[in-house]
């Protein structure tokens, strides 16, 4: 009898702290810590040394050990123990979203950029004629929990970038050119779903996830920290 077949926990087996975390995870993590900083219950090396661990976190548990001191960490593990998780529907409900396009972004032999603190509304055009259009939703204000972009390129290029932790569907293709929606599941119930269709002519669409600026802050601080260890260090 082979015991080593019967000893390894099967991935269904697996405690929910033993999974891998994900970016969006190490996300809400460091949304914790950053506001128990603001409150007073971390100093701000406690805060440095825990973003640092958060950052080669590898699996949930390890996140855990950052925020179990915290009431708002306890909060959260608790809310998103994942339940019955059922991922976004391939297309928008219908009659969820209007006909006419609540923006159009149109770049002819030039560019066109969203980006920013915007407001995305339920539908979105973008037609990319001999040009380039950019759509960053990475900083938007989503008002509705489904959003449609159609891009249309023709010898050009329409680029989408969302924050992580929404959901984002694709249907749509390429004619000599290059139609491709990176699928992504967000894993947060009432989470945004961004529905992206339409067509590339000898152009290209593109749509994926962008790290948002929660990530380059906690960067930003940890190389801060660095910087000033290395002072300490080339002082003595």
């Amino acid at each position: 009898m082979d015991l080593q077949k019967h000893t390894e926990p099967r991935a269904s087996e697996l405690r929910a702290t033993e999974l891998r975390a994900s970016d969006a995870e190490r996300d809400r993590v460091a949304d914790i810590l950053r506001e128990a900083l603001a409150e007073g219950r971390l100093t701000p090396d406690e805060h440095a040394e825990r973003v640092e661990g958060v950052l080669s976190a590898k699996t949930v548990g390890e996140l855990e050990v950052f925020v179990r001191d915290l009431p708002a960490g306890h909060r959260s593990y608790q809310s998103h123990t994942p339940r019955g998780y059922a991922p976004a529907p391939n297309r928008p409900t219908p009659g969820a979203i209007p006909m006419d396009p609540d923006d159009n972004v149109v770049a002819v032999f030039s560019s066109a950029v969203r980006k920013g603190r915007w407001r995305a509304g339920r539908r979105m055009h973008a037609y990319a004629i001999f040009g380039s259009v950019e759509i960053d939703l990475s900083e938007a204000i989503f008002e509705y929990q489904q959003v449609v972009i159609k891009a249309i390129s023709v010898f050009g290029s329409v680029e989408i970038r969302v924050p992580e932790n929404v959901s984002l569907r694709g249907t749509g293709g390429g004619v000599l050119g290059a139609f491709e929606v990176r699928t992504l599941d967000s894993g947060e119930p009432g989470a945004p779903v961004v529905y992206v269709d339409g067509l590339a002519i000898l152009g290209s669409v593109e749509a994926k996830p962008k790290r948002g600026r929660m990530i380059e802050d906690i960067l930003g601080r940890v190389s801060r920290k660095v910087d000033r260890s290395l002072r300490k260090h080339l002082d003595r």
